[in-house]
Formats: structure tokens, sequence, C-alpha cells
């Protein structure tokens, strides 16, 4: 046990670089995914297809592989750059690989709530001469987002627990600086994991109950 409180600084830090990858991920994710689900609806069949093909591809693709392609493929092949320090290009790297495979499910997510509002208002829209991308901004999107807040939460949560895939190109995120715990104090493994494993929890049991809460307080009266 005072293995854990030793290294308290260097567990907080872990989660604190968790923290900052989920939130710079969940931005990029939720921008990403609401055009992909505009492309998914839109009258243009190219645009359709485009998104389906782009949606289905990563959401059967491995996360881990996303990520070491990123952090391999773009970063030392291609020589994609944003710092001179190895270990904030691969942060950025890494984020770049979580966005692009999260904005998949956001997508997904919300073409279901664009799903659930009645063809009727975008059809009333339509005769009052909007057109299909004011139509999705005044009428389609604001409703669809708020039919989908739970989903978008349980998407939030699993990419929590899924910026432990960055530690594949050496992202020093919890998971990672867990495995270097465990070979510095072999003696203390089992409060080490239960540490962290409290620490997820911290981060997800919140987002559930908000997303939840929200869910409950903004549903669309139909």
């Amino acid at each position: 046990m005072s293995a854990l409180f030793d290294e308290l600084p260097v567990i907080l830090g872990a989660f604190w670089l968790t923290l900052r990858l989920t939130l710079a991920t969940a931005v990029a994710a939720l921008v990403l995914g609401t055009v992909l689900a505009a492309m998914r609806v839109s009258p243009l069949g190219v645009l359709r297809t485009v998104a389906a093909t782009y949606v289905n591809a990563l959401r059967n693709t491995p996360l881990t592989l996303v990520i070491v392609f990123c952090g391999l493929g773009l970063g030392l092949v291609l020589d994609v750059s944003f710092s001179e320090s190895l270990s904030v290009n691969y942060l950025w790297l890494s984020i770049i690989g979580l966005s692009l495979y999260t904005a998949a499910f956001v997508c997904e997510a919300i073409r279901s709530g664009i799903n659930t509002v009645p063809i009727g208002q975008a059809e009333a829209a339509r005769a009052l001469g909007l057109t299909f991308i004011q139509n999705l901004r005044h009428i389609v999107l604001p409703q669809a987002f708020r039919a989908v807040i739970a989903p978008l939460g349980s998407v939030l949560i699993a990419l929590i627990k899924n910026t432990t895939i960055a530690a594949a190109i050496g992202v020093a995120e919890a998971s990672l600086t867990m495995k270097s715990l465990f070979e510095r104090h072999q003696e203390a493994v089992v409060p080490i994991f239960l540490g962290f494993a409290l620490g997820f929890l911290v981060l997800t049991l919140p987002v559930g109950l908000l997303f939840g809460w929200l869910a409950r307080r903004l549903a669309v009266a139909r």
C-alpha cells in the first residue's frame, strides 16, 4: 500500500494525461461524427457511400491497428510531426487515431437520432425553402442530439477505456503507467491494480450518471 501512496503523483499525472486524451478526442470525434452523420443522410448518393464506407471500415477495424497505423504509419513512415518532443508527437497521433475510430460510433449514434425526427418536419422545412444544411442545423440535429444523449454517453465511456490502447505507441497514459509500476513494485501489484481500477471508476461513473440525467432532462417530447 505504501508503494501506491509513494507513486501517487505519477498515478495522478497518468490519469491527467488520460483525461486530456479523452477530452481532445471527444471534441474531434463529435465534430467528425456529426459531419459523417450528415453525409449519411445526404441526398447525394456519393456522400452517403463515402460515409457508409468509412463507418463500416473503421467500426470493423481493431482499434489497436488504427493506433499503430497512426503512430508508425503517420509518425515514422510519412513523418507527420506536431512537436519536436517525441512524447507530445505520439500523444497527438494517438488523438488522431482515437478520433477517427470514435467518430464512426458517434456518427451511428447521431444517425439513429436523426431517424427519430418525424419526416414531416423535414418536409415542412423544405416547403419553407430551407436548404438541406439549414434543415439539419435548425430542425433535425437539435432534436437528434437530444434524442441520443444517452448513447453518446456510452460512446464517451467507451472512449475513456479505449485510451488505454494509446499505450501501444508509448503514450504514458494510465495503463502504461500501471504496467511500469508493476515492474517497479512487484510486491504491491494488487494495491496498484485496485488503485488504477478505482481511478477509471472515478472517471466513468460520473459520466454515466451525468448523461443519464441529461437524457431524462432534455428528452424530446413526442
